[in-house]
């Protein structure tokens, strides 16, 4: 039987995440899911004039691809790839997968070859596409989740399908306070950061970029973390799990990064390149649904009553000037019931525990 609920995501996707218009052209690029939502995806498409490009990968695929990569081989996919992307008005990138872990063996050097090659792809889609990206529901999330299969399915579409235009009010007071704030200093468990967000734009992301979504970013000025912070949410790069990160800053650079026995495959990340060790992003995340990590980034940063901050690459539009090949979000959730925490805007206190406290930002407590 059909899942009615599949209809409305490709709805939400094609005629509010990207708003596509008659004549656009999207590229529907679809990782180890099933037809339906290909399927859904294509005739929301056509129905309102736009023209449905489709590509479909593995996981398993993917992996031995880059198994034995070479920069030839790979030079000549992101050569072809990036063609492709410039024809590009729109694109949506649905990804399931039965292992988180699929590429975790795959050497750090062939992985390091891959994503700089990609790079100009990503690129390209982030700052001259409508894009959107997602995950789609499977067991092993699920159970990554600590969910049956059924529930994690209705907490999936319930995150997804969330009315994001009611939290734009109190998303843009948010954006408006970000942006006349000069200092931030974050406090809790294991964290005493301070770093400066001045004249760097904080934009909303409501459902626009991510699904599920619920955050307002910017990043901090390249050279001005200073502190340490430990970051209680789990978290997955490259395949390889990671618990209780714990960073150290001076003029905005990472000088130690602790991970307990995974401490080494962590400092190969962030020794990828320069701006590995450089802050690309801060955002705070107040999706009411989403309460707890499961090492599932597109959710995890959306945590409600959390903050992320993102060793590597900026975005462009709230850019800091840093670039690498790595852009990692890494979250803390500073909830009661996870330790709790403060954070403060210019000194004034702005969340506490995870709750805003200004009135105009109540609407983004959940």
């Amino acid at each position: 039987m059909h899942d009615p609920r599949i209809d409305s995501l490709a709805r939400q996707l094609i005629r509010y995440s990207t708003s596509m218009k008659k004549g656009e052209k999207i590229l529907l690029d679809l990782y180890d899911v099933p037809d339906s939502i290909g399927i859904a995806l294509i005739r929301e498409t056509r129905a309102v004039g736009a023209i449905p490009i489709l590509r479909l990968h593995s996981s398993r695929l993917s992996r031995e691809m880059m198994m034995g990569a070479t920069d030839a081989q790979y030079g000549l996919i992101a050569k072809h790839l990036l063609h492709e992307m410039k024809d590009m008005d729109a694109y949506i990138a649905i990804r399931g997968s039965a292992n988180i872990a699929e590429n975790s063996d795959v050497p750090a050097d062939r992985m390091k070859l891959v994503m700089g090659r990609n790079r100009p792809v990503i690129d390209h889609r982030v700052k001259k596409t409508k894009w959107c990206v997602l995950r789609w529901p499977t067991p092993s999330m699920a159970q990554q989740a600590g969910m049956s299969t059924e529930a994690f399915e209705d907490f999936y579409f319930r995150c997804c399908l969330l009315d994001y235009k009611s939290m734009l009010p109190a998303m843009n007071a948010l954006k408006k306070l970000m942006n006349k704030t000069n200092d931030v200093h974050i406090t809790g468990p294991g964290t005493d950061l301070k770093f400066s967000i001045k004249d760097i734009p904080a934009l909303t992301s409501g459902g626009n970029y991510n699904i599920p979504d619920g955050e307002v970013f910017t990043s901090p000025v390249r050279n001005s973390a200073e502190g340490f912070i430990t970051y209680n949410a789990p978290t997955i790069y490259q395949g390889i799990p990671f618990d209780g990160i714990k960073l150290t800053f001076s003029q905005g650079k990472i000088i130690k990064a602790e991970a307990g026995a995974k401490t080494k495959e962590l400092n190969n990340i962030l020794d990828s390149d320069e701006g590995a060790r450089y802050i690309g992003e801060f955002a705070l995340g107040f999706h009411p649904h989403i309460r707890h990590a499961m090492r599932d980034i597109l959710f995890d940063e959306k945590i409600c009553g959390s903050f992320h901050f993102t060793p590597g690459q900026a975005y462009e539009d709230a850019d800091n000037g840093n670039r690498s090949q790595v852009h990692w979000d890494m979250v803390s959730i500073q909830r009661k019931d996870t330790g709790g925490g403060e954070i403060y805007f210019d000194g004034k206190l702005i969340r506490k525990d995870g709750m805003f406290l200004p009135k105009a930002l109540h609407n983004l407590n959940g």
